[in-house]
Protein backbone atom coordinates (compact mmCIF):
# COMPACT_ATOMS: atom_id res chain seq x y z
CA UNK A 1 0.00 0.00 0.00
CA UNK A 2 1.15 3.34 -0.90
CA UNK A 3 2.02 6.31 1.84
CA UNK A 4 -1.18 8.31 0.48
CA UNK A 5 -3.31 5.03 1.11
CA UNK A 6 -2.37 4.17 3.91
CA UNK A 7 -2.03 7.72 5.48
CA UNK A 8 -5.60 8.20 4.26
CA UNK A 9 -6.79 4.23 5.56
CA UNK A 10 -5.09 5.09 9.33
CA UNK A 11 -6.55 9.04 9.56
CA UNK A 12 -10.48 7.06 8.77
CA UNK A 13 -9.53 4.62 11.37
CA UNK A 14 -8.61 6.87 13.44
CA UNK A 15 -11.66 9.27 13.14
CA UNK A 16 -14.25 6.50 13.18
CA UNK A 17 -12.71 5.02 16.98
CA UNK A 18 -12.07 1.55 15.36
CA UNK A 19 -8.78 -0.59 15.46
CA UNK A 20 -8.55 -2.37 11.63
CA UNK A 21 -10.34 -2.21 8.80
CA UNK A 22 -13.41 -3.93 8.76
CA UNK A 23 -14.32 -4.47 12.29
CA UNK A 24 -17.47 -2.98 13.29
CA UNK A 25 -17.60 -1.14 16.32
CA UNK A 26 -20.54 -0.19 18.41
CA UNK A 27 -21.09 3.30 18.71
CA UNK A 28 -23.16 4.22 21.98
CA UNK A 29 -22.77 8.02 21.74
CA UNK A 30 -23.22 8.54 18.08
CA UNK A 31 -26.65 10.46 18.28
CA UNK A 32 -28.41 8.11 15.35
CA UNK A 33 -26.67 5.15 14.42
CA UNK A 34 -25.37 2.04 16.33
CA UNK A 35 -22.34 0.99 14.90
CA UNK A 36 -19.18 2.20 12.70
CA UNK A 37 -16.71 0.40 10.77
CA UNK A 38 -14.29 1.32 8.14
CA UNK A 39 -14.31 -0.85 4.56
CA UNK A 40 -12.37 -0.42 1.59
CA UNK A 41 -14.11 0.47 -0.99
CA UNK A 42 -13.05 1.75 -4.56
CA UNK A 43 -9.49 1.57 -3.05
CA UNK A 44 -10.53 3.85 -0.88
CA UNK A 45 -11.08 3.57 2.57
CA UNK A 46 -14.77 4.57 3.46
CA UNK A 47 -16.79 5.20 6.84
CA UNK A 48 -19.82 2.98 7.20
CA UNK A 49 -22.28 3.93 9.67
CA UNK A 50 -25.36 1.58 10.38
CA UNK A 51 -27.95 0.60 12.74
CA UNK A 52 -30.38 2.29 14.92
CA UNK A 53 -30.23 2.83 18.49
CA UNK A 54 -32.38 0.76 20.45
CA UNK A 55 -33.47 -1.80 17.62
CA UNK A 56 -32.25 -5.39 18.57
CA UNK A 57 -31.79 -7.48 15.20
CA UNK A 58 -33.07 -11.25 15.70
CA UNK A 59 -29.53 -12.80 16.28
CA UNK A 60 -28.11 -16.01 14.39
CA UNK A 61 -30.50 -18.13 15.50
CA UNK A 62 -33.51 -16.42 16.59
CA UNK A 63 -35.75 -18.72 18.68
CA UNK A 64 -39.74 -18.42 18.51
CA UNK A 65 -41.78 -17.49 15.33
CA UNK A 66 -41.63 -13.98 15.75
CA UNK A 67 -38.20 -13.54 15.90
CA UNK A 68 -37.51 -15.90 12.63
CA UNK A 69 -40.14 -13.35 10.81
CA UNK A 70 -38.60 -10.08 11.34
CA UNK A 71 -35.29 -12.04 10.24
CA UNK A 72 -36.86 -13.21 7.06
CA UNK A 73 -38.49 -9.50 6.73
CA UNK A 74 -34.62 -7.49 6.99
CA UNK A 75 -33.64 -9.95 4.59
CA UNK A 76 -36.23 -9.80 2.03
CA UNK A 77 -36.24 -6.18 2.29
CA UNK A 78 -32.79 -5.50 2.00
CA UNK A 79 -32.14 -8.17 -0.66
CA UNK A 80 -30.47 -5.71 -3.31
CA UNK A 81 -28.72 -3.40 -0.66
CA UNK A 82 -27.10 -6.60 1.08
CA UNK A 83 -25.91 -8.25 -2.49
CA UNK A 84 -23.71 -4.36 -2.94
CA UNK A 85 -21.41 -5.57 -0.63
CA UNK A 86 -19.09 -4.20 2.12
CA UNK A 87 -19.67 -0.71 0.59
CA UNK A 88 -23.23 -0.82 2.22
CA UNK A 89 -24.67 -0.28 5.37
CA UNK A 90 -27.57 -2.79 4.68
CA UNK A 91 -24.88 -5.47 4.55
CA UNK A 92 -22.86 -4.72 7.97
CA UNK A 93 -26.03 -4.35 9.03
CA UNK A 94 -26.83 -7.79 8.06
CA UNK A 95 -23.68 -9.58 9.14
CA UNK A 96 -23.64 -8.19 13.06
CA UNK A 97 -27.69 -7.43 13.90
CA UNK A 98 -29.45 -10.30 11.84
Amino acid sequence: MSKPKAAAAASALKRAGVRSMNSPKATPSHPTKSHVVVTRCNGKPKVVRFGQHGVRGAGKHPTGEHQKKRRAAFKKRHAANIRKGQCSAAYWANKVKW
